[in-house]
């Protein structure tokens, strides 16, 4: 038996991860307050997954160092979730971080010779007048 299986969360834990990291697109950013009576915080969700990550300072600096401070330009742009060991109230736990996805390069089509002949240049002549052109 898993113990996380048996206090499931609303939100993504370290330990959902199972040590790989894995690359989302941001859906949305909600306020939403963890506890009664604590000040909201924002949490991320991501295309196509149920559970959203609790964003901490250290998430949201290296979110805004890519993809800048306003959270509006974040939506619908890829990240990388990875667990990390930190510590946090004189212990040693696991964390969620969070950095902006490489870039993809941009695959480029090689410029192609058109198949179709150039047909040769003509000057005007009268030998080569086309009479029956209605112009």
């Amino acid at each position: 038996m898993n113990i996380n299986d048996q206090f499931p969360s609303k939100y993504l834990k370290a330990s959902d991860l199972k040590g790989r990291e894995v690359t989302v697109t941001i859906a949305r950013i909600e306020m939403e307050a963890l506890a009664q009576g604590e000040k909201p915080k924002p949490v991320l969700y991501f295309v196509g997954k149920e559970k959203g990550v609790v964003m901490n300072k250290t998430n949201a600096m290296n979110l805004a160092a890519g993809y800048g401070p306003e959270t509006e330009d974040w939506l619908n742009m890829p990240v990388v979730l990875f667990p990390v060991w930190t510590d946090f109230q004189g212990k040693s736990v696991e964390a969620i971080r969070i950095r902006p996805a490489p870039r993809q390069p941009v695959q480029r089509q090689p410029a192609s010779a058109d198949p179709r002949p150039t047909p040769p240049v003509q000057t005007a002549t009268e030998d080569n007048f086309d009479d029956a052109v209605p112009f």
